[in-house]
């Protein structure tokens, strides 16, 4: 089981890294981690490219593939968890409240909103994944408070799992389209990977049977990445500086973080 939570940990640090390495690339914020507001941290580059920087340490670190000595990892995953949902809070939040005073957000707003807080509960998984509890020495400590939000995780990365399962109800005819070729019956496998995402953020929120409905769903994210999102980057590596390569890397970070919370002990605690 040690072994699967470490594979979990690479497929979410190369997710990271693989988000950093992007920002690089275009020289602006990608819009999962950061809204088009506030303006002025998109107009100079300097911003994005600092934090791409940022991103591919921690990936690096949180992958375990390189063992840093005196830098805590489980402190990295509880940082990196925060500075996302401050994104979601101090960036996201305003754009869409923004935006609506002047027109209805767009369904994609709302997934950069919900795919920044994935990114924040993954990381706060991740440091679940760590046994070790920073907030026997001082509890008065930031990031003993940060250890608080570890249960979160699991919850903040379901809601995205639920809404991309409805998606699938509410775009089947799109959605359907995506399906290979060579799998009968696009509708159907539409509407199944539609229900059993929605089944699995429900049970993994409520703790139904998390272990099996967490190595389905990482399972799934995984065949996901193999015969989806790998397919379509190999068909379009250049598109919008290599987007479709990062979304299928993202892919498997959503893969590493259903494994972990199928696997890690720190699932079992309650809210």
């Amino acid at each position: 089981m040690k072994e699967l939570i470490k594979i979990g940990r690479i497929f979410f640090g190369i997710g990271v890294i693989a988000l950093g390495i992007h920002q690089l690339i275009i020289k602006d914020f990608r819009s999962e981690i950061l809204a088009p507001f506030p303006a002025w941290a998109h107009q100079n580059s300097i911003f994005p490219i600092l934090v791409g920087i940022v991103l591919i340490v921690a990936g690096i670190i949180i992958s375990g593939v390189f063992k840093i000595k005196f830098i805590d990892t489980k402190k990295v995953c509880l940082y990196l968890g925060f500075g996302f949902l401050a994104s979601v809070i101090a960036s996201h939040l305003p754009y869409v409240i923004m935006l609506s005073a002047d027109k209805t957000p767009d369904f994609q707003v709302w997934i950069n909103l919900l795919e920044a807080l994935t990114y924040s509960g993954g990381a706060f998984v991740m440091a679940g994944s760590f046994t070790e509890n920073i907030s026997a020495g001082n509890k008065k400590n930031f990031t003993s408070l940060l250890e608080k939000l570890i249960p979160c995780g699991r919850v903040f990365y379901s809601i995205l799992m639920i809404v991309f399962g409805l998606s699938h109800f509410f775009f089947a005819g799109f959605i359907a389209t995506l399906v290979p070729k060579w799998l009968p019956a696009p509708m159907f496998w539409t509407y199944f990977f539609g229900a059993a995402l929605v089944i699995a953020g429900i049970s993994i929120i409520f703790k139904i049977l998390i272990k099996p409905i967490g190595l389905l769903l990482a399972f799934m994210l995984l065949l996901f990445f193999l015969f989806f999102h790998i397919p379509d980057a190999i068909a379009n590596p250049s598109a919008s500086g290599g987007n479709e390569i990062i979304r299928a890397l993202i892919c498997l970070l959503f893969c590493g973080i259903a494994l972990v919370i199928a696997l890690t002990n720190d699932c079992k605690r309650k809210l």
